[in-house]
């Protein structure tokens, strides 16, 4: 991404501050693990959207007449033999795009001036511990100047509203980013799959660990900078847990395994989930459900589109895993009633208790309302029937061409009384990431298999 793409985002935000404002923009800080050490430094996402700029210690101040100032870390040549590599903001103007940049250290001094004779002053709202605070210092630095003819701003906006509408739907650019990131956690996947079975077939020890440890390989090997999120290995039983972390739990011949994991390359998410024998080949309750979860999914894919509602992948999910849960007898129609009773009443709920899909971008769980603010006046309520609570709905939101959202139905079984035994402890989870296109969606990872037969052809290989 050049340059150019940024400078773009920039003046389409600054048209949007209305006049006389000023937009204040962090990127995160540096965070302590402990004595001496450092979490993995990772930009904020706003940030990095309106600069490409990935170094820590670092601010933008964009003008609504589109003057964007960058402040970041001086050039310090002993700084630098530790710490590696700065740009410095002599070098940041030609290399970036933006208008001015100075020393992080004159942050305090300049923002200030900045801020006189503003109307308004926006930043990003409860993402920043702390920015309240500086916004406050700096806005009481103006007030000072009152009695020399300095206006001070009235108005402070919530930045994430109108970056978060920018960042929802991806540009061509974005798109191929997010391509190339799916076929990397895709092959990470393939390589984790082929590994249980081969460690199994000769005889080998199999943790949860091992295939944490062939994801993180391809990911490096691929070009990406680090995993999306905390990567998922889920052996067994625990596979039932939804936050699952990979831990030391042993993969038996038999069990399934449940994955979800993906990288992130150049600032951009990907988010893959897939359940597969540890061994190559499915129980047939194993089976049973695995096809009931894919074919939901298949419901749901056909179900995004543009001009179709964000909830709409998730109501073709429910009708399909519902019916199953019916066929299957995970759920008594005696007890539950109908179809249409099951998804009244929620019955469901305690074999799928997440929703369907999410926002994917820059962050696994992107920004963007889930409402379509042409309707968000709109509101009914119902009462959950549940938990009893009264919820307030709005139209979901209307898919368009460009928007990322992941497509991930699930059945979850833990052993309980009532649950036939055949179906206790298994946990299934299929996940893809689609792109919305007129016509449809385009899936972006599926590099690695989805449909049982083929999973298991991979796995003898």
């Amino acid at each position: 991404m050049t340059a150019n793409h940024q400078a773009l985002r920039r003046k389409a935000l600054s048209s949007y501050l209305g006049d006389d404002a000023v937009a204040i923009i962090p990127t995160a800080p540096e965070r302590s693990r402990n004595r001496d050490s450092d979490f993995l430094f990772r930009h904020d996402s706003y940030f990095y959207y309106l600069t490409g700029f990935t170094e820590p210690n670092a601010w933008l101040v964009l003008s609504s007449e589109g003057r964007a100032t960058l402040f970041c870390a001086p050039k310090d040549r002993e700084r630098e033999i530790w710490d590696g590599y700065r740009l410095g903001p002599e070098a940041a103007p030609a290399a970036l795009g933006v208008d001015e940049a100075y020393s992080i250290e004159e942050l305090d001094a300049r923002l200030p001036k900045l801020l006189e004779n503003r109307k308004t002053v926006w930043y990003p709202f409860a993402t920043h511990k702390g920015l309240e605070s500086r916004v406050d210092g700096w806005l009481s630095a103006v007030r000072a100047r009152v009695r020399y003819g300095a206006l001070c701003p009235e108005e402070q906006r919530d930045l994430c509203g109108p970056l978060d509408e920018m960042r929802l739907v991806k540009d061509a650019h974005e798109q191929d980013t997010m391509r190339r990131a799916a076929q990397i956690s895709a092959r990470a996947h393939v390589r984790a799959m082929q590994l249980s079975a081969r460690m199994l077939r000769e005889g080998r020890d199999v943790r949860e660990y091992h295939l944490d440890a062939e994801l993180l390989h391809e990911f490096r090997m691929g070009g990406s900078q680090y995993p999306a999120y905390n990567s998922i290995v889920a052996a067994g039983a625990n596979a039932c847990v939804l936050h699952y972390r990979a831990d030391v739990a042993p993969v038996r011949g038999g069990d399934l395994v449940l994955i979800d994991a993906g990288c992130e390359l150049d600032g951009y998410a990907s988010d893959i989930t897939r359940t597969f024998p540890a061994n190559g080949a499915f129980t047939g309750p194993q089976r049973a459900l695995y096809d009931l979860v894919l074919a939901s999914q298949d419901a749901a894919v056909a179900a995004t589109r543009a001009g179709a509602r964000f909830n709409d992948p998730h109501e073709a999910t429910v009708k399909v895993l519902s019916q199953g849960m019916l066929d299957l007898g995970l759920l008594d129609a005696d007890k539950v009633g109908t179809l249409d009773d099951v998804i009244e009443k929620r019955a469901y709920f305690p074999f799928y208790m997440h929703r369907t899909g999410h926002w994917l971008g820059m962050d696994v769980h992107d920004c963007g309302s889930y409402v379509e603010p042409s309707q968000a006046d709109e509101v009914s309520e119902r009462r959950d029937p549940l938990s009893n609570e009264l919820i307030k709905n709005r139209p979901s939101r209307i898919l368009k061409p460009g928007m990322v959202l992941t497509i991930e139905p699930g059945i979850y079984v833990r052993a309980a009384e009532g649950v036939p035994a055949e179906f206790h402890d298994i946990g299934i989870r299929i996940e893809d990431d689609a792109i919305v296109t007129e016509a449809g969606c385009e899936l972006i990872s599926r590099g690695v298999p989805v449909k049982a037969d083929e999973i298991e052809a991979l796995m003898r290989g």
